[in-house]
């Protein structure tokens, strides 16, 4: 019996770079600056120059970065925010927050990544900020959206919790709307061992006000100036990323070349397969492809060894806490298609060849044997 295949394997990738990750986290214990250490300005410094300069602050988890990233610009009760309904709910969860509005838009059929037309048509005198999420690791029309954010006065906040390094017409996500917010869950691209994110901008303003709301509202030690929240990337996972980041470039081009192998052997006249869109360069945190019987082909490749998953089987606004925005089922169909169709394959960069071929063999022999005579 083969070993299962995971949809990412955290431990082989530990297993890689061992030696040094004992080496960074042992020095944090020893240090026992667990709070601030010195190994989270380094880190935040690495991060801000790996994306050409700027200011990185790490946070307590993506979800933080979302919510920091929208109230650092003001918005609150009334204003409405536009995002995807394919994503994780955090997103969605960033405006609520707030007390702010989501409003959703439908996405490509091609990229599965927020479609600029639809957004135009649902702009709104209280509209404030647009939530592009780089789905799956395939950036969002970037070019598009800022466009109409600039000619619409709107934030543009980059959600890249799926995307580190991939690139639009040459520039790296994060790094083209107002803000740039990551998670660095473990099984992200760059993960760390626990719950931890992070914001990126090249706004000094921006960056204080992140600062101040994602450390109890302090502007200086004991004074605090707003309410604000304990959202801190611990030490131990700075030190983790720190380490992990100088490797992020030769794991992405893995992912690249698995998802190339994915392309050219799986069954495209049976299986959708993804696209990259015009000018693009995506890194492939999923590798998601569209079958008919989906539920019974997960199966399937389960019992064969193969953990596929499902992202995400509810669009957002269909689920339970969102059903007050009185959205219907079918206002969004290409979502709602993905939704039913999709599955993701495993890929992660210690993949072996064997494995790849595992993976091609057992899911074109389900869709063949699944056809119409």
């Amino acid at each position: 019996m083969n070993s299962m295949i995971p949809l990412v394997n955290i431990v082989a990738q530990y297993e890689s770079i061992k030696d040094e990750m004992d080496t960074a986290i042992a020095e944090v214990i020893e240090s026992g600056a667990f709070i601030r250490g010195p190994a989270l300005d380094e880190f935040e410094h690495s991060f801000a120059e790996f994306h050409g300069g700027g200011y990185a602050l790490g946070l307590g988890s993506g979800t933080d970065a979302l919510h920091m990233a929208v109230r650092s610009f003001g918005i609150s009760e009334g204003d409405e925010i536009v995002t995807v309904p394919n994503t994780w709910i955090s997103t969605a969860f960033s405006a609520s927050y707030v007390g702010a509005r989501p409003i959703f838009v439908d996405i490509d059929p091609e990229t599965y990544q927020m479609n600029p037309l639809a957004l135009e048509r649902v702009l709104t005198d209280r509209t404030r900020a647009i939530i592009p999420v780089h789905m799956f690791g395939h950036p969002a029309p970037m070019d598009e959206i800022m466009e109409i954010a600039r000619a619409n006065n709107l934030r543009v906040i980059e959600d890249v919790a799926q995307a580190p390094l991939a690139k639009v017409s040459g520039r790296l996500t994060g790094t083209i709307g107002d803000i740039g917010c990551y998670s660095f869950y473990p099984s992200k691209n760059l993960g760390c061992y626990g719950d931890g994110g992070a914001i990126l901008t090249t706004d000094i303003e921006t960056a204080e006000k992140v600062r101040v709301l994602a450390n109890y509202g302090q502007t200086h030690p004991f004074n605090h100036e707003k309410i604000g929240w304990n959202s801190r990337l611990d030490t131990l996972q700075a030190a983790v990323l720190k380490t992990k980041l100088r490797y992020l470039p030769q794991w992405t081009h893995r992912r690249r070349q698995i998802a190339a192998i994915y392309s050219d052997f799986l069954d495209a006249e049976r299986i959708k397969l993804p696209r990259e869109g015009l000018g693009v360069e995506a890194v492939y945190h999923l590798y998601v492809v569209q079958v008919e019987n989906r539920d019974q082909c997960v199966d399937f490749l389960r019992q064969k060894g193969i953990m596929a998953q499902v992202h995400y089987p509810l669009s957002i606004h269909t689920q339970p806490c969102y059903l007050e925005l009185g959205y219907n089922q079918g206002d969004f169909p290409v979502s709602e298609q993905l939704a039913r169709r999709s599955l993701s394959l495993p890929i992660y960069p210690e993949m072996t060849e064997s494995e790849i071929e595992r993976v091609v063999t057992a899911l074109n022999y389900f869709v063949g044997s699944n056809s119409p005579s």
